[in-house]
This record gives C-alpha cells, sequence and structure tokens, in this order.
C-alpha cells in the first residue's frame, strides 16, 4: 500500500470524477486577497475538503439522549449559513461540499487540519472505504469550554489516499453499504 501524490490525485479527479468539485492548487490566505481563509484543495500528499454551509448543531432542548440505534432528530438543531458557532463542549455535524468516488483499490483516511486542531476543535471522519461515493459527513467536536466558530467553505479536514497494491474482493459498493451515495448531512443508521 503506498500513499498518493498530487499527480496521482489530480489524474484521478479529473479522469474519473474522484472528487468534484476539484480545486486543482492550494487555497490559501495569501492567495485571497479580501478576507483570510483556511486552506483547501490539492496539496503534496493529500485534499483538503472544504465544509459545506450545512450544520446540524446538538442541542439539549427535549433532553433527548443520543442513541445511534434510535436516532432522533430533535436532537440538533439546523443551520444554514456561512458561520457555525459550536456552543462550548458540544458536537456539530456537517458535509463536505466535495462529493468523493472512491476507487476499489484505494482506502482514504480523513483528520482534522491543525488550524482548526490548535483551537481545540477536533474533526473526526472514519475512512472512505473503496469504491464509496458521496458527500462525506463530517463530525465536529468543540472541546472547548468556549464557543467556537466553524466557516463555510473553507478548508475543514484533509485527506490522504491510499493506493493497495490489489484491489479489495468485496468493496463498499459491493456490501451495499448503508451510506453509499449520501447526499447532505447524514444522520445515524443501523
Amino acid at each position: 500500500m503506498s500513499i498518493k501524490s498530487d499527480r496521482w490525485i489530480r489524474k484521478m479527479a479529473l479522469e474519473h470524477k474522484m472528487i468534484e468539485p476539484f480545486v486543482d492548487q492550494q487555497i490559501n490566505a495569501e492567495e485571497t486577497i479580501k478576507q483570510k481563509v483556511v486552506s483547501y484543495g490539492l496539496s503534496s500528499y493529500g485534499y483538503d475538503l472544504r465544509v459545506s454551509n450545512e450544520f446540524k448543531v446538538f442541542t439539549n432542548v427535549y433532553n433527548s439522549i443520543v442513541d445511534p440505534k434510535a436516532f432522533q432528530e430533535d436532537s440538533f438543531v439546523n443551520i444554514t449559513a456561512d458561520m457555525c458557532v459550536i456552543p462550548p463542549n458540544s458536537f456539530a455535524l456537517a458535509r463536505s461540499v466535495e462529493y468523493f468516488r472512491i476507487p476499489r483499490d484505494v482506502l482514504t483516511i480523513c483528520l482534522g487540519k491543525s488550524t482548526y486542531a490548535r483551537c481545540g476543535i477536533i474533526v473526526n471522519v472514519t475512512p472512505f472505504e473503496p469504491e464509496w461515493e458521496g458527500h462525506v459527513t463530517l463530525e465536529i467536536s468543540n472541546t472547548t469550554p468556549l464557543p467556537a466558530k466553524i466557516y463555510a467553505n473553507e478548508g475543514l479536514a484533509q485527506v490522504l489516499f491510499f493506493q493497495a497494491d490489489e484491489a479489495c474482493e468485496i468493496s463498499y459498493a459491493d456490501r451495499k453499504g448503508k451510506y453509499m451515495k449520501q447526499r447532505g448531512i447524514t444522520v445515524p443508521k443501523v
């Protein structure tokens, strides 16, 4: 198994629609004249995905219990905005701007960007399995005792691509995985 470079990611994105929309370079604060931006786009050995402007912020208004086997929609408040404030010691779901199509011989690992991590904001995303496709549901935790801002349409996490020496026997698509071709923010399913 080997990690893939910017050349491989670019080729797969452009020729096989692995990432749509695809930003062919790293966009950062130095390249944007009007405002500071958390970087996104193609990097040396990965791709920095953007968070969309759709958020589901967890709330305790209805004294719900978070249960992955019986998830209640009233556990969160829906927000559509250019920025989302996550309350102290709280959590939000969001989705990537980009839609991913992972090849059969590839597995990805997605890690939060250091800009947010240095502020106590942790991004958790499970691996993108071979032949999975969809918008990425992003889990964002504010571990601080202060409210935390997340900026829509800017970088939130970096995706690293690992190509196996041979294709897997059974892919996510073969198993008909429950999160296949998800659009928008997808809540837990059992």
